[in-house]
């Protein structure tokens, strides 16, 4: 993995993440790109044409570069290669899109911290990215002075169709030098033996070739309630969700999750597409 995309809106949440990533960039030797997503009133505008025939496009392009010169400066991206990308489109494709243009491994980005996963998880603007990429993504929702990942949940059904995840949270782990959890969630409506719980993931982490993991199987009153109770136990640094495209992660995170529970989930989340 050699390349993270930044999405900025030059907030201070943004930078949270920018943080992370340089973080990670300076520990492995990645490279950032930032982007910043564009807002113009007419999408065929080029951000390489200084004839413009549109001053108020080219007056927003030279302010989004004003406030990349000054984020640029700072001292937490001293060393590392930083590119800087803006993007005339207000869409959340446009960044997948650039994604893909760039060969880009994984993304990072922020998410506000005061309503903790609620507003991750309904209608912002990270869940919008998580329910489109095909890329996975780091969310952060808080600063991390000193970012590291030493006990990392994932929390899955164990289902095959999970199988291609897991080898993507392997990557990661193997990365950080983290342990994995392997979560599976035990509620009143679904059921299963811890017995048959333990076969179905002993079979499902088989020739993955990864030994430091653990198997938990956890009881709640909801999938979404034990995810965030057993890395709230164990104190993970990480927590990682395997996503399905559009229905985003409406099937682990509903909207009955009580405001109490949600406000304290700080954690990191890494999301990954099926």
């Amino acid at each position: 993995m050699k390349k993270i995309l930044v999405p900025t809106d030059f907030s201070k949440t943004a930078e949270h993440a920018l943080k992370v990533a340089a973080q990670l960039a300076k520990t492995y030797d990645f490279e950032i790109y930032l982007l910043h997503l564009l807002e113009l009133p007419l999408q065929e505008v080029d951000p390489l044409n200084a004839h413009s025939e549109l001053p108020e496009a080219m007056f927003f392009m030279k302010l989004a570069h004003q406030k990349f010169e000054a984020l640029m400066s700072k001292d937490f991206l001293k060393d590392i290669k930083v590119h800087e990308t803006i993007k005339p489109d207000n869409s959340f494709s446009g960044i997948i899109d650039k994604c893909h243009e760039l060969k880009i491994d994984f993304i990072v980005m922020g998410s506000h911290g005061v309503s903790g996963l609620k507003e991750l998880f309904i209608g912002s603007n990270a869940e919008k990215v998580v329910r489109t990429s095909d890329i996975p993504v780091l969310v952060v929702k808080k600063e991390h002075a000193d970012f590291h990942v030493y006990d990392f949940v994932f929390a899955s059904n164990f289902k095959n169709e999970c199988k291609h995840t897991y080898k993507q949270a392997i990557e990661f782990a193997r990365l950080f030098d983290a342990k994995i959890h392997l979560l599976m969630v035990n509620t009143a409506s679904k059921f299963i033996t811890s017995k048959d719980a333990k076969s179905r993931i002993t079979e499902f982490v088989k020739n993955t070739r990864f030994e430091n993991y653990s198997i938990n199987i956890y009881n709640d009153k909801s999938v979404e309630a034990g995810i965030l109770n057993f890395a709230s136990e164990i104190d993970a640094d990480l927590i990682g969700i395997s996503t399905y495209g559009r229905q985003g992660l409406a099937h682990f995170f509903s909207s009955n999750i009580s405001e109490d529970l949600v406000n304290h989930a700080k954690r990191p989340v890494m999301t990954f597409k099926i």
